[in-house]
């Protein structure tokens, strides 16, 4: 198979365009329906099939089981739930009951509320997503009997319970960077840029990754189909303190989460493609035993290996679907400035290219 021409500034700008119209579309967790609208919109304007499942949207070209992706279209935000209070909505949509204290998110609830404090936000309607106000967050605090975050937005017009609130973002390009509310956005983008760039395969865009629901609706999908695959990749982005860190690799793999292993076979090949076209790369399972090392040196709690989409398809099914993780490296992590390189961008452009090209089961 001849290897992928280097990405060209033409594939950067188009893709850069396309991130650029999706960022404006706002997907709060649990609120993404809006966002599915424009979603399908734009595939569809590529001539790509689409069918909608509760929390999927499945994209589908010539050869839909040469190869089986997975993007996530939520974003993190705030949901209304009475008069002038708002919530954390992944909170809200995983419910209270789901809480136990032990995720990633949980444990960060405080850091959580001060990343949106003072930060523009607007509210839409959650069905037709028309824009219903927009308002700037004045302050954040944990309510440990709601075991969640609440925010006071005093110049947001009165809203009804379950109304969202995003971000009010635009995507900014510069210094060889782009920065936004990347978390899930930039791997829709990608999926939709390989239709864009000729792929044939499928797509699973699903909904509530954030609420640690996304796997539940992937795996009806793979159910109703009698789908069972090696193969399946899972893209998203992974997060680390600082630019200087991101640039140590343009994608990450994985090996293991803390719910599975991963295909061994697969991830060597993604790994061996990686090393053909000259794309360098690193493992965040490695990184995350490293930095376990030197915390526990210092008397710190070592970090969880993390609990990802794919794990959780690998334990529900016995390894029966299993694949490989894609993730693009960012800082700013569940920020409206979180930022990756263009240098991982082109990368990733080039290894889903070699992907499009790549066998089945």
């Amino acid at each position: 198979m001849p290897e992928p021409a280097p990405a060209t500034p033409t594939d950067l700008d188009s893709f850069l365009a396309l991130l650029r119209t999706l960022v404006r579309a706002p997907s709060v967790v649990g609120a993404e329906e809006p966002f599915f609208c424009v979603l399908q919109r734009e595939l569809e304007l590529l001539g790509v099939g689409v069918s909608r499942y509760q929390g999927v949207l499945e994209a589908y070209g010539n050869d839909p089981e040469s190869l089986i992706l997975s993007a996530h279209v939520d974003r993190h935000g705030i949901v209304s739930t009475g008069a002038e209070e708002f919530e954390y909505a992944a909170f809200v949509t995983k419910t209270q009951g789901d809480l136990d204290g032990n995720s990633i998110s949980e444990k960060m609830a405080d850091l959580i509320g001060e990343r949106f404090v003072g930060e523009r936000v607007e509210a839409y309607d959650p069905w037709s997503g028309i824009y219903l106000g927009q308002g700037e967050i004045a302050s954040a605090f944990r309510c440990e009997k709601r075991k969640n975050v609440v925010f006071q937005i005093p110049d947001l017009p009165p809203m009804g319970p379950g109304v969202p609130v995003a971000y009010l973002e635009h995507l900014e390009v510069n210094d060889g960077t782009v920065s936004a509310q990347l978390d899930n956005v930039l791997c829709v983008a990608l999926a939709v840029d390989m239709f864009r760039r000729g792929f044939q395969g499928t797509v699973l865009f699903s909904a509530e990754e954030e609420a640690g629901r996304s796997w539940r609706y992937l795996l009806s999908w793979l159910q109703r189909s009698e789908i069972s695959t090696q193969r399946l990749v899972v893209l998203d982005t992974s997060p680390f303190a600082d630019l200087a860190e991101v640039a140590e690799q343009e994608i990450v793999l994985r090996r293991q989460d803390a719910n599975g292993v991963f295909s061994e076979p697969f991830v060597d090949e993604v790994m061996s493609i990686c090393e053909r076209l000259g794309i360098s790369y690193g493992f965040k399972d490695d990184y995350i035993a490293k930095t376990n090392a030197v915390r526990e040196a210092g008397g710190l709690t070592p970090r969880s290996l993390g609990r990802t989409e794919l794990g959780r398809l690998v334990a529900a099914t016995d390894g029966e679907v299993n694949g490989t993780t894609l993730q693009i490296p960012t800082t700013g992590y569940h920020t409206n400035r979180e930022t990756a390189t263009l240098a991982s961008l082109r990368a990733a452009i080039r290894l889903t290219d070699a992907l499009m090209g790549g066998g089945s089961d």
